[in-house]
């Protein structure tokens, strides 16, 4: 049972983080909304139907997206991995699509979200008001292994690229997938060298620990896991292993803490973890890589099966407050929520300049 003291602390922690993320942008790593919308069994596709400014059945609108206090959102232009997915025109046609339609519901809403290319048009979208909105692309195979094809999607809008989804590709290893490159082939870190000459944030979430290992031999920016968590505590494959967690300080990138129940506890099917597991999760990633290299990646609309405390993009502040009444000072609230974001998006823009030069 609750004591009053207690839930008068909670309620100040609570007002604290609200308060901050008002302040400070909240940056998230990976949300699956335009696939939700591309796979309605009501209205698939049809952005009309899927009027943001009302509440959504899924987990992310605008008025939530408000309350959650989100400064900017890494929308997922997710395409499957199954050929027979995509069997009536190939991953790139269905990837062209998704980022087609991930703009067209960024456009509709210029008052709340703005398309954002770089670090400068996310401070500028804050500060203006608006939601800043970048896109994700989720699983290399879309490249069907062509630099050219990358190249296309980064001039669309392209901001960071998953290497992998659930499934190898031709040139890298999936964390849910058996070993066939033992990680990176040549092909693979020449995806990895030319992602870093595009400014195009490599993504280690879904891959190999192999795989990850050989980005960051390769990579010259800083990486990012978009939506990952501590394996450490949960032994899961798509959590990141405390020897690649070690590195990631020398490497200057960010691990985005994800929400996905099963990602949390191993216990997720008959006890449902809590804003508390989560916040451990985060505690972890700072206790062996440090504060500057942790952030938050949810992946709302991704996932059926989230935390207590957790149910939708405007709870973000619970995971806050929790970190508050834990002692968290707002220094590190703010790198959390999204300043070490910035700065590995920051950097791997200097590394593009540079390498163009």
């Amino acid at each position: 049972m609750v004591s009053p003291s207690e839930k008068k602390s909670r309620a100040n922690a609570l007002r604290h983080a609200q308060r901050l993320l008002r302040r400070h942008i909240l940056i998230d790593g990976h949300n699956d909304l335009p696939w939700v919308i591309r796979k309605s069994d009501t209205a698939p596709a049809d952005l009309d139907a899927h009027d943001l400014q009302r509440t959504l059945p899924g987990h992310t609108d605008l008025p939530r997206l408000r309350r959650g206090g989100v400064g900017a959102q890494f929308w997922s232009v997710f395409v499957p991995a199954s050929r027979e997915a995509v069997a009536d025109g190939g991953f790139a046609r269905m990837q062209l699509e998704q980022i087609d339609l991930a703009r067209r519901m960024i456009a509709r809403y210029p008052r709340d979200l703005a398309l954002s290319w770089s670090a400068d048009d996310v401070t500028g979208a804050f500060a203006a008001g608006r939601i800043a909105s970048l896109l994700g692309m989720e699983g290399g195979h879309v490249l069907e292994n062509s630099l050219g094809v990358l190249r296309a999607y980064r001039e669309l809008g392209a901001r960071y690229l998953t290497l992998t989804h659930n499934s190898n590709t031709d040139w890298a290893d999936s964390a849910t997938d058996e070993p066939r490159h033992g990680g990176l082939t040549d092909f693979g870190r020449d995806v990895v060298a030319e992602m870093n000459r595009l400014a195009m944030l490599v993504d280690l979430s879904h891959v190999a620990p192999s795989t990850m290992s050989d980005a960051l031999d390769t990579s010259m920016a800083p990486v990012i896991f978009s939506h990952s968590s501590a394996r450490a505590i949960c032994d899961v494959p798509r959590n990141v292993p405390d020897d690649i967690l070690r590195r990631v300080p020398d490497n200057g990138g960010v691990v985005m803490v994800t929400f996905v129940a099963g990602f949390i506890s191993a216990q997720s099917d008959s006890i449902p973890p809590t804003v508390a597991d989560v916040a451990d999760h985060v505690e972890h990633i700072v206790r062996v890589a440090g504060v500057e290299h942790v952030g938050i990646g949810g992946d709302f609309d991704g996932t059926n099966h989230l935390p207590v405390g957790l149910a939708d993009v405007s709870t973000y502040p619970h995971l806050f407050a929790e970190l508050v009444e834990r002692g968290w000072n707002d220094r590190d609230l703010t790198r959390l929520a999204g300043e070490n974001v910035l700065r590995v998006m920051s950097e791997t823009e200097a590394v593009a300049l540079r390498l163009a030069s």
